[in-house]
């Protein structure tokens, strides 16, 4: 655990991430936890045996994905940026293995569309 002596908010969520992910509920997951907890996060996906791949952030956090190899592979092609500055077609992609509504990331890659071309 997190050398704070205290479970935080992110660790219990991202527990039960792993809690959905092995019962089928998810096939990919994103949870953004602090530096901190990095190494407790990582030591536990890698001795449940799940794929992940992370990502810096600016701001003493990452981006964590786990879940299946052949999602967390597509993760390592298309996540080289900010998540902020990904195509419309990334975000989309993203939003998808996800598990995001649908419709919803249909909207919202018009809506980025839209926006993208007349930036």
């Amino acid at each position: 655990m997190p050398d704070n002596g205290m479970t935080s908010g992110e660790i219990k969520v991202f527990l039960h991430h792993i809690y959905e992910y092995q019962k089928g509920v998810r096939n990919m997951v994103l949870c953004t936890l602090k530096k901190s907890e990095e190494r407790f996060a990582l030591e536990r996906l890698q001795h449940q045996q799940i794929d992940y791949a992370t990502q810096s952030l600016k701001n003493e956090h990452i981006n964590l994905f786990f879940g299946k190899k052949e999602c967390i592979e597509v993760v390592r092609h298309i996540i080289d940026k900010p998540l902020n500055q990904l195509t419309p077609e990334e975000d989309f992609i993203l939003g998808v293995m996800l598990g995001y509504d649908i419709c919803r990331q249909c909207k919202r890659y018009q809506n980025r569309k839209t926006i993208f071309k007349t930036a």
